[in-house]
């Protein structure tokens, strides 16, 4: 079956100390399905229709081989996941020994059609 792109969001997520890019990409994903509610989902589902989602995350990082993908995917509730962690975001010294680090998200969500 083909699949049907529903909804893209987008998001940001920081680790103010730390530079830790899991927890930044995870905050970034968090904000990125706060944005966007599939209310189609909810009314089909009424109707006894439970089409297959697929959720396909892309994260931008600044170290991403850091990244934990499985920490990151757990943020996501429903769904079949994956995730692409790809160079991006920002670190930014703060001082000698710290700095704030920010990773991007986009969330696609999709159905069976």
């Amino acid at each position: 079956m083909a699949k049907t792109k529903l909804i893209m969001e987008l998001g940001n997520g920081v680790d103010m100390h730390g530079g830790d890019c899991t927890k930044a990409a995870r905050r970034a994903v968090d904000d990125a399905i706060r944005h966007g509610s599939l209310l189609y989902l909810g009314e089909i589902m009424k109707q006894g229709i439970r089409p297959k989602m697929y959720v396909d995350v892309t994260i931008g990082a600044p170290k991403p081989e850091t990244v934990d993908s499985d920490a990151v995917l757990e943020a996501l509730p429903f769904g079949e996941k994956t995730i692409k962690v790809v160079a991006g975001g920002l670190d930014v010294a703060t001082s000698e020994s710290d700095s704030i680090t920010i990773c991007n998200a986009a969330v696609m969500v999709s159905v069976e059609s």
